[in-house]
């Protein structure tokens, strides 16, 4: 599933791409992927240039004249530009027809994603209940740690609490910990005020440097604009054999059903 740096990456290229590009015509194939009228979806899109861009958490926010275009990859959603003679699959579900004479295309193998119009004066600061940005003045070692003396979970479930932190998935969650030195499982009730500014001050360089790779491609996740993730060579935990700091192989546990990745030498 792309993750706060992969949806980002996506953002800014799309901005590269589009910015200026009115739409001319919407083509919904699969209804279910917008929220709301379908009919009143692209009737709304129709003569709407693309302005700003912009993310909240997982969410791609395209602010357009008079309204914003909010998209949700889920698991597998990806955004392809193409010209109109360029063949296209059964899982093209949605078609933004462009003034320059291309498409951008929305891929979506699992039918999973989402599209609404919101208006141009939408708050996303609380959208969806969604938490602070990890670069967020607001998540600061004390959030963290009073967060977390109220949660009888393991520490990966709540980094994988939107509420909690926006945008950081089960890849991130894996690296931050191994950071930390703190395992997946660890209960959140027992971590200390150091712990939180070590979870705090993880997060945030992750990100960037997550961001600066332009994402992590692993699996199915790819920003199909022609920018490829090279995060995954960073990584300690996630999907590695042996911890490059001790050598020691690299443990995997169901937490809250995810895979978690961690070092059972390096992590206490």
């Amino acid at each position: 599933m792309p993750e706060l740096p992969e949806v980002e990456t996506v953002v800014r290229t799309l901005e590269y791409r589009i910015k200026g590009r009115r739409i001319t015509d919407v083509d919904i194939k699969m209804p279910k992927i917008i929220e709301g009228d379908p009919e009143v979806f692209a009737e709304t899109l129709k003569g709407q240039s693309f302005r700003e861009f912009g993310r909240r958490g997982k969410y791609l926010l395209f602010y357009m004249d008079d309204c914003v275009l909010v998209s949700h990859l889920r698991m597998e959603g990806k955004y392809y530009i193409q010209k109109p003679d360029e063949p296209f699959d059964r899982h093209v579900h949605v078609i933004f027809r462009l003034d320059d004479g291309t498409e951008l295309r929305y891929h979506d193998t699992r039918q999973f994603g989402r599209m609404s119009v919101v208006s141009k004066d939408q708050d996303f600061s609380g959208w969806h209940s969604l938490g602070p940005e990890p670069f967020d003045d607001r998540l600061t070692a004390e959030y963290i740690y009073r967060t977390a003396k109220y949660r009888n979970t393991p520490l990966k479930t709540l980094l994988l609490d939107q509420s909690f932190i926006a945008g950081i998935g089960n890849i991130y969650a894996d690296e931050i910990l191994a950071s930390c030195h703190l395992r997946p499982g660890r209960n959140c009730r027992r971590i200390t005020r150091a712990d939180a500014e070590n979870i705090r001050v993880n997060t945030v360089r992750i990100m960037r440097e997550a961001i600066a790779c332009g994402g992590t491609t692993i699996r199915s996740y790819t920003s199909s604009l022609g920018v490829t993730g090279m995060f995954q060579t960073e990584c300690t935990v996630h999907m590695q054999k042996r911890c490059p700091v001790c050598g020691s192989e690299i443990k995997v546990k169901r937490i809250g059903g995810r895979s978690s990745y961690y070092c059972p030498a390096c992590q206490k």
